[in-house]
């Protein structure tokens, strides 16, 4: 088993997730925590909270953008062949309704050829607490093996 993925079985995932912005300190400007990890698919719920709004008094396009990043990140950590390593090369994303509520980060990765080098594509998805889709993310990641 994946290291990583067995760090997150075992501690559980607010310790996990406390664990992870210790380690990526930027992360913990959205106060995550990763529900769900396993290979091909990650999923982290962001508490709504003033410190993340913008002008608007909705979650911040960055924010979304951060919990992004870190659902795609933690699971092609755990789906890459061990010994692989991994790096974000860009992102797209696009922003389809204002976020007023926590939001849920999900990153598919089923569909990726995880065995071999390159860019792969991560999609994500970012839902409210109606299971609105509100953001849906690209993101290349460069693996190396």
């Amino acid at each position: 088993m994946n290291q990583v993925l067995a760090m997150f079985n075992n501690a559980g995932p607010e310790q996990f997730s406390a664990m992870v912005c210790q380690m990526a300190p930027y992360f913990s400007t959205i106060n995550p925590t990763l529900v769900e990890l396993r290979a091909g698919h990650a999923e982290v719920q962001v508490p709504f909270r003033k410190e993340i709004t913008n002008h608007l008094g909705t979650v911040h396009a960055i924010a979304l953008c951060n919990a992004a990043e870190l659902v795609a990140g933690t699971m092609t950590n755990v789906s890459i062949p061990e010994g692989a390593r991994w790096i974000p090369k860009g992102m797209t994303v696009e922003y389809l309704a204002k976020a007023k509520t926590d939001v849920r980060a999900v990153a598919d990765g089923s569909q990726v050829d995880w065995s071999s080098a390159g860019d792969k594509v991560v999609p994500v998805d970012v839902f409210d607490a109606e299971n609105q889709k509100v953001f849906t993310a690209r993101i290349t990641m460069n693996v190396k093996l």
